[in-house]
């Protein structure tokens, strides 16, 4: 097929990867802008555009898509590259953009997106970190035909796997990013024998996942252990987790429910050992196993201790 690709982060690069090697032409890749990152600030291309540019594809970086929004150049450049594309179908995996009406009809086949859930749960931003975050025992990837709607449109493939005990957003993104890879050639196969038999979504279970806001980042010591171990999984890697201990803000990038701490106050280090700090909170406690000082590496607890003095009776602070 003829494919316009519109994504921006590595969940949808692995796509677009999938689509090239199996031989669909890709005549366009919208993705954003070039953003400032790293130590220096320095403009970076998204993991989508770099793909592009190795494989010589076309490359266009819209600030939006709407031609009466805030940079209609744009919006009007992206629509004439579009329109000469004369694409079958639009593959959207992650890119960041509102797609106006004028650019869900303009390929043959519409757009189809590549969604990281089991819509109709999770539905936004930040699909991925909400289901660790709920505690949901499996989630999976949608295959949708977008509508105007925000992820509201017809399903047309769906698979689910499984959320490991040891999940955090970064190994579940890995597996959700090769398992939308694969579903993505599934459905352009199915499209080109008129196979794909959109079914709508249902009316009840529906979700949304609110972007992932810096300010989440603070541990509140007064949910209980479980609870915090899962935003623990679900903010690897972004924003993570956060305790302020000795006036010091700590990341925590690894912790799992502790033994029951009913004497301690929530926040107060209840026993420290190589295996982990166990520290109380509003329910039982949470044992923190890999944890990082500001500009230090991540450490698993035995190499932390030895740079970093915890003793029991001590209390995190709010990081807030």
């Amino acid at each position: 097929m003829r494919v316009i690709f519109a994504g921006t982060p590595e969940f949808a690069r692995v796509a677009l990867e999938r689509l090239h090697a199996c031989g669909h032409t890709i005549e366009l890749v919208l993705t954003q802008p070039d953003r400032p990152a790293g130590r220096g600030m320095k403009l970076q291309a998204s993991p989508v555009k770099r793909f592009a540019q190795e494989h010589a594809i076309a490359v266009a970086q819209p600030r939006s898509l709407r031609l009466d929004g805030k940079y209609p150049e744009d919006a009007q450049a992206a629509r004439t590259a579009i329109h000469s594309a004369k694409a079958d179908v639009m593959v959207v995996a992650a890119y960041g953009l509102i797609l106006p009406q004028w650019a869900l009809d303009a390929p043959r086949l519409g757009c189809l997106n590549v969604h990281a859930s089991l819509l109709p749960r999770w539905r936004g931003a930040a699909p991925i970190h909400r289901a660790i975050e709920a505690g949901d025992a499996q989630t999976g990837v949608t295959i949708m035909q977008m509508d105007a709607g925000l992820d509201t449109g017809d399903m047309l493939l769906c698979e689910s796997l499984p959320i490991a005990a040891d999940d955090s957003t970064a190994s579940l993104h890995d597996k959700l990013a090769a398992l939308g890879g694969r579903l993505i050639v599934q459905a352009l196969e199915q499209a080109t024998r008129g196979q794909l038999t959109p079914q709508p979504q249902p009316q009840s279970g529906v979700c949304y996942a609110h972007k992932i806001e810096k300010a989440e980042a603070s541990i509140d010591w007064s949910q209980s252990g479980q609870t915090i171990a899962r935003r623990v999984r679900a903010f690897d890697p972004f924003p993570g987790a956060t305790g302020v201990l000795h006036g010091e803000a700590l990341k925590i990038w690894f912790a799992t429910p502790g033994p029951d701490a009913a004497n301690a106050r929530p926040g107060q280090v209840v026993a420290v050992s190589p295996e982990g700090i166990d520290v109380g909170c509003g329910q039982g406690s949470l044992r923190l196993i890999q944890l990082q000082r500001a500009g230090g590496k991540r450490l698993a607890v035995a190499d932390f201790l030895r740079g970093f003095e915890v003793k029991p009776g001590m209390v995190f602070e709010s990081s807030q």
